[in-house]
Parts: structure tokens; C-alpha cells; sequence
């Protein structure tokens, strides 16, 4: 009903009938209220917004007068520099003249509380109004930090007794550049904001005098919220409101009417801020309008049931029409005529259909792709083939009386490949995919291209079923070739499918030349397989292995020898290669070497699912196309962490073993000790024993032995009176030798040994 009202000729009709039906009150209460009650709204804003500009400007003409009345008496030829001389007590009369004058500044507004005088003499004079001497430092600080103001006469706020409040100063004389003392004219707070609320000329509301550091001088708050002139404040400085300016404030669920300008204070610009509720500056039109809204609805509502059921039948085909023309929007061109809009939307989905076209006719190719990367993975087998023809149909693939043949090309010797680096794979079989694409549409009319992402794209070619394209696909074929050659500086190994007459059979295509691309000579060299010919020939290769470089792999892994078995890697490798096998050949004697170092790594005692962290490596193995990448792959994906594995358990166990033989030559040093008898107790060979002494202690097992000896026999022979060959039995040394030996390490005899060290 409401996009019925909203239209002019459903209007039209229906105002007819309540015309008809004698309404005119009912249109006159509708206007009345449309347009009277607002316009005395507005009007009603208006007038307070004059008022607030009037009484500003009031206040704005007192505070002038201040100032300039301040400034006459800032000239008064009685405050001259005679002042600083002047015997206050002495002359009596001329203190009594000065605080007369005070006292009739004081009463020349309503506005001032106090008159202050202050003199900036040897000692400090202070009126106020009476005479008195200022004795304390802090006293004096105060006003002499406003004698010392820029300005000779400037508002500031003073503090007196804990509370500030606004101050009017002059320097004295009115116009030395070296003045002596201020007279300091102090408001009456309660009476300033007396005259500010008459900015808010309503029972609730708020007023604020800031100065040009948006610090309040004076408030009035009416309202009964504490932190109402906070947020005035912050919502006066968001919409950076300056002279004359007004805007409304949400508070609490009301809605206030801001106002705000600006007084040009002689030092400065003062910002008054009046906030009123709407409801106040409204209040009086109230009650009109709802009465007005009541009778008008009440009447509106009779003539309307007595006027819908014609007007509805009336209304009722256009309305049907603009449904169907999707009229029910309720924008802005309801105020058009009805069939102005009918024309405006069938132009617009006009538009709007070439507009969809265009966008599905650039989105085709990805469609295409997307489609066939279904088709390929088996998403798509409870189709039939009519169903998948239809679907192709849609995709604007011409397929009567048409064949599908797959083209793929696989990039080559990318690692060797002195231009492109290993991470620009996705790079360059992009390039690579737009290559086939400008080459193919030298051949054929209808071609899709799957980027596979892994060096390698695959091509749909649809062609007539009478047409013999075999010429064509070999020319395409070795002009991507050429480029490739030429613009990637790679090889590419071009594999050609059998034909087909069914959708059906494409994936089967796909699955073909995934496998037939498997049997290219695993030589980094340019290369056309076509699977139709391959069937004609015999494929059988000699199947050959090399156990013996097997093995060497095998013990240098054990050894922890990663640059000898990358090597043998590599001849492993170059071994297979040399025989001229077939890739998938090559890639299943790889994957046999690494079945069998994955067996040394299980018999090592080592879990290959923790090694490799859970990676599927037979998956990755298969997915290297290079032989370098594959010695690579297995040497640092494969052997480098299980050799680190080992060696670092390695070092553990030779350090608890050598620990072991320390302890023991630590209480068997004086025994008959070899090398061998300690090997027998570890564990182990003499050999090993040996050498692992040396990489642990740094000093091989003999030189050990012999420092233990002699830090025993040095401790005997100072501490002890035993003889020199009882000392040298219970190092388990003959007489004789000991000496030689004591000598040896230590460069004295052992009597001249224990001699020096006793005299010392």
C-alpha cells in the first residue's frame, strides 16, 4: 500500500475519490499541519536564536563598557609615577582621594565585586579598595606576574582564598611602556552568571564563557546532569563551532539546540556556548500539532477505507506491471509518472542485462577452466554426457560434430637455467600459459588453457571431427617450443593425447598425457611425445639398477658423511640417466633409494613419521621434474636431518662413555692401566676409545694418564716424608723410570722438586 500511495498515478485516483467523497477539511488539516506547524517551528528557532544573538550582544556591550571605563581610569592623572614616592601614612588625604576613586570604580557597574591598586614600589602598595603593604613573597608573585603581562590591559583569573575568579586588569600610567602597578577590577561570579543565563532563557539548559584556551570563565547549568557541560564542550570543540554558529546535540534522549559566537575581548576572543532542549523552544506549537495530527488522521482514516477499494481497482494492472518491472524499490523516481517509470526500468534492465552479459562473457574463461578442473578430478561422473554437453554449450563451447585432444606442456632444466631462479616457478609458467595461448590461436578456434602451477599447463583443443589436425598440433607444438626456447631460455617436453568424441573421455585424456609425459628421456632437452604414435611403437626398456652406489649411499649416510653421499647421489642419478630410462623409470629407482635409506633410518632406531614430520615424501618425490632438484631433495630433505640426528646422539653417548673412563683411571691410576682393558669395560674397540678421548678431553688417553700421575705424585711428595721410590710404587711408576718421566713433565727431579717447594 505504501509504494501504491507513493505513486502519482495511484495519488491521482485516490485524491479524486477523497475530493469526491467531500474531504477538503481533511486536505486543509494535512496542509495546515505539513506546512504551518513547521514553518512556527522553524520560526519559533528563529526567534531563540535571536534572542540569544541579542542578549550576546548585550553582555558583549557591558563587558565593552568595562573596558572602557577601566581604561579611562587606567589615565586618571592621579595614578601617576608620584605614587611610587608617595608617603601613604604621611598624606593621609591624597591615600583617602585614591581610595574614593577605587570605591567609585567599584560602583560604576553592577558587575564588579572587588577594586584592587597595586604598586610596584620599594615596598608593595595593595588597595583594596583600603590601603595596605604586601609582606608575603607568594602575595606579591601573584600580582606582579600580572603587572608583567604582555598586554596593558587584559582579562586573567585570579585566585583568592582556594576559588578563581575573572579579573579585568590595567597597567598604570595607561600609557608607559614601563608601568609601576595594575588596577585589578575582580567580577561577581554569581552575578556574571546571573546575566549568563540569559543566553538561556528556559527553565533547563546550560551556558559557558570560555576563553580562547577553551577554559571555562563562567557556567550556568540548569539541567540536572553534572557532566552535561563536559560533553557540551567536547561536542563544541568536534564541530569547531565559532561565530554565530549553531547545530543540535543528542543528551540522554533529548535533543538540545546549540548555539555559540564569539566576543572580541580587548586581549583575546571569549566563546559563549547556550544549549536549550527543543522541547522548551517548542513546547508551544505543541499541542496544536497533535491535536491537529489527531483530527487529521482520524478523518484521513474514514475517507480512506471509503476510498481504497475503488482506488485500488483503479491502480491495480499499473501496480502489477511495476512489480514486475521491479518497481517496488520506493526510490526517488516515484514522483515520475508511472509509465515514464516503466520506460525509465525496462531501458535500466536492458542495461543492466548487456551489463551482466559482458561481465559473464569476460568471466567465460575462468568458467571454462573451472569447469574442466571439475571434470578432470571427478566431480562431474554422475553427469551424463548429454548433461555435460549442455553445460558446455552454456560455457559458448561450439561441441557438434567436434573431437577434444589434450596438449601439455612441461617446463625442463629450469635449475640450470642461468636467468630463472627456483622461486619464480608460478612466474614462469604463467608466462609460459600465455605463450601457449597467443601460439594456439595461430591454429585453432576453440582452446582452453589449465594452469597446473607446478612448471607444467595443460590445453583443451576442440576441433571439427572431419578435420585432420595432426599438422597443426605439431606446428603449434614446436612453435611454443621456440618461444619458450627463446623468450624463458628452458626446455619443454610437448605431449600430445589421443582424440575423442564424448566429453566423457576428457578426463581420460588429462589422466593420459599425465602419465605419457612420465615417459620423456629424463634429459634436460626439448621433446614431443604423442601418445597416438607411442602405441605403435614398443616402450620396453632394460630395467636397471646400481646396488653397488646403493650400498656406498648407505655407508656414507652411516658415516655422517652428507657431502660423499650427496655425491654418490648424484652419480647414482647420472648412472640411471646414462641408460637413457624413461622418467617414470628414473622416478621409481629414486623412490627405491629412498625406501631403502628410510629402512637404515628405521633400523637406526628413528621413526621417519617424526623425522619428516608427518610429510608425505614419496608424494614430493614425485612431483621433481629435475635431476639436480632431486639429488637436492634428498641429500637436504632426507639425509642431512637423520646425519644430525645421529651425530647429535653420537655426541652424547661418546661423552658419557669417556666420563666413565675418567672415573675410572681416577682409582686405578696406580695400577697396570692400557687402553684396551678400559675398552673391554665401555664397550667398545681400543681404537674408538682413543679417539674419542681425544675429541672430548683434547689430550689422548696416554697423556692423560700420565697428568693424573704426576698431580698425584707432586701432591705425595709435598705433603708426605715418603721416599721417592715409594712414592713413585704408589703411582704404579718403576724408580727409574719415574724420575725420567717426573722429569720430563716437569723439568726437575722429583728430589729437587720436593726440595724447591720446601724452601719456598
Amino acid at each position: 500500500m505504501r509504494l501504491d500511495w507513493k505513486s502519482r498515478y495511484f495519488r491521482k485516483s485516490f485524491i479524486l475519490i477523497l475530493f469526491i467523497t467531500s474531504i477538503p477539511g481533511i486536505v486543509f488539516g494535512v496542509g495546515f499541519y505539513g506546512f504551518g506547524v513547521v514553518q512556527v517551528e522553524e520560526e519559533l528557532r528563529d526567534i531563540h536564536e535571536n534572542q540569544i544573538n541579542q542578549r550576546a550582544a548585550n553582555i558583549d556591550d557591558q563587558f565593552d563598557y568595562l573596558e572602557v571605563s577601566l581604561s579611562h581610569w587606567a589615565f586618571e592623572p592621579r595614578f601617576n609615577e608620584t605614587l611610587l614616592e608617595l608617603d601613604y601614612v604621611e598624606n593621609f588625604q591624597e591615600t583617602r582621594d585614591i581610595v574614593q576613586k577605587l570605591l567609585i570604580l567599584k560602583g560604576s557597574h553592577p558587575l564588579i565585586k572587588q577594586v584592587r591598586l597595586f604598586v610596584d614600589a620599594e615596598d608593595p602598595i595593595l588597595f583594596s579598595p583600603h590601603y595596605g603593604v604586601i609582606s608575603e613573597q607568594e602575595e606579591y608573585d601573584k600580582y606582579h606576574s600580572v603587572l608583567t603581562e604582555r598586554q596593558h590591559v587584559h582579562w586573567t583569573s585570579l585566585y583568592d582564598f582556594g576559588s578563581s575568579s575573572v579579573a579585568l586588569t590595567h597597567n598604570i600610567p595607561g600609557n608607559s611602556r614601563t608601568p609601576f602597578g595594575t588596577i585589578i577590577v575582580t567580577m561577581d561570579e554569581y552575578k556574571m552568571t546571573q546575566l549568563l543565563k540569559t543566553l538561556t532563557p528556559y527553565d533547563a539548559g546550560v551556558t559557558l564563557m570560555m576563553n580562547e584556551n577553551k577554559q571555562t570563565l563562567v557556567s550556568s547549568n540548569s539541567t540536572n546532569y553534572s557532566n552535561f557541560e563536559n560533553a557540551l564542550k567536547e561536542e563544541v570543540q568536534e564541530q569547531k563551532a565559532g561565530a554565530n554558529e549553531s547545530f543540535t546535540m543528542e543528551w540522554e534522549g533529548e535533543t538540545y539546540s546549540v548555539s555559540s559566537g564569539q566576543m572580541d575581548r580587548i586581549d583575546s576572543e571569549w566563546l559563549y556556548v547556550s544549549a536549550a532542549p527543543i522541547s522548551s523552544i517548542t513546547s508551544p506549537i505543541v499541542f496544536i500539532s497533535n491535536l491537529i495530527i489527531i483530527i487529521s488522521l482520524s478523518l484521513l482514516v474514514i475517507a480512506f477505507i471509503m476510498a481504497w477499494f475503488a482506488s485500488n481497482r483503479i491502480y491495480s494492472p499499473v501496480r502489477k506491471l511495476l512489480q514486475v518491472l521491479g518497481g517496488e524499490e520506493g526510490d526517488s523516481k516515484h514522483k515520475q509518472d508511472e509509465f515514464e517509470m516503466i520506460k525509465e526500468k525496462w531501458v535500466k534492465l536492458s542495461n543492466e542485462s548487456e551489463s551482466l552479459q559482458q561481465r559473464l562473457s569476460a568471466q567465460i574463461p575462468q568458467l571454462k577452466q573451472s569447469f574442466l578442473l571439475q571434470l578432470t578430478r571427478g566431480y562431474l561422473y554422475e553427469y551424463s554426457e548429454a548433461e555435460l554437453r549442455s553445460r558446455m554449450k552454456n560455457y559458448d563451447w561450439n561441441i557438434e560434430d567436434h573431437k577434444f585432444l589434450i596438449m601439455d606442456v612441461q617446463l625442463t632444466g629450469i635449475y640450470e637455467s642461468e636467468i630463472i631462479l627456483e622461486n619464480d616457478e608460478s612466474l614462469v609458467t604463467f608466462a609460459m600459459a600465455n605463450i601457449m595461448e597467443e601460439s594456439a590461436r595461430n591454429y585453432f578456434e576453440q582452446f582452453t588453457t589449465i594452469n597446473y602451477h607446478d612448471l607444467s599447463v595443460g590445453m583443451l583443443i576442440i576441433t571439427p571431427s572431419s578435420n585432420n589436425v595432426k599438422d597443426d598440433l605439431y606446428l603449434c607444438a614446436e612453435n611454443i617450443t621456440n618461444a619458450v626456447n627463446d623468450i624463458l631460455k628452458l626446455q619443454v617436453t610437448v605431449t600430445l593425447s589421443q582424440s575423442a568424441d564424448q566429453v566423457k573421455r576428457i578426463p581420460y585424456l588429462f589422466e593420459e598425457v599425465s602419465q605419457g609425459k612420465r615417459y620423456r628421456n629424463f634429459e634436460n632437452q626439448n621433446q614431443l611425445i604423442d601418445l597416438q604414435e607411442q602405441k605403435k611403437e614398443s616402450n620396453h626398456v632394460n630395467v636397471y639398477y646400481p646396488f653397488e652406489i646403493e650400498k656406498e649411499i648407505v655407508q656414507a649416510v652411516r658415516r655422517g658423511q652428507i657431502n660423499e653421499a650427496k655425491q654418490l647421489t648424484r652419480e647414482f642419478l647420472e648412472e640411471l640417466t646414462f641408460l637413457g630410462m624413461k622418467e617414470i623409470n628414473i622416478q621409481s629407482g629414486m623412490m627405491q633409494l629412498f625406501g631403502t635409506i628410510q629402512k637404515e633410518i628405521l633400523h637406526s632406531g628413528i621413526q621417519p613419521n617424526d623425522l619428516f614430520k608427518g610429510r608425505n615424501m614419496f608424494a614430493e618425490l614425485t612431483q621433481i621434474r629435475e635431476s639436480e632438484w632431486m639429488v637436492e631433495w634428498i641429500v637436504e630433505e632426507v639425509i642431512s636431518p637423520y646425519v644430525n640426528i645421529l651425530q647429535g646422539r653420537m655426541d652424547f653417548e661418546t661423552k658419557r662413555m669417556v666420563e666413565q673412563v675418567v672415573e675410572e683411571i681416577q682409582s686405578d691410576y696406580m695400577k697396570d692401566i692400557s687402553l684396551e682393558s678400559y675398552a673391554d669395560i665401555v664397550g667398545t674397540n681400543p681404537y674408538t676409545l682413543s679417539k674419542a678421548f681425544k675429541r672430548v678431553l683434547g689430550v689422548n688417553f696416554i697423556d692423560y694418564v700420565t697428568t693424573v700421575r704426576m698431580d698425584k705424585a707432586k701432591e705425595l711428595l709435598l705433603n708426605t716424608n715418603m721416599k721417592v721410590n715409594e712414592v713413585s710404587e704408589k703411582v704404579g711408576y718403576r724408580h727409574s723410570y719415574f724420575n725420567r718421566i717426573f722429569k720430563k713433565n716437569v723439568g726437575v727431579t722429583p728430589g729437587q722438586y720436593r726440595r724447591l717447594k720446601s724452601s719456598s
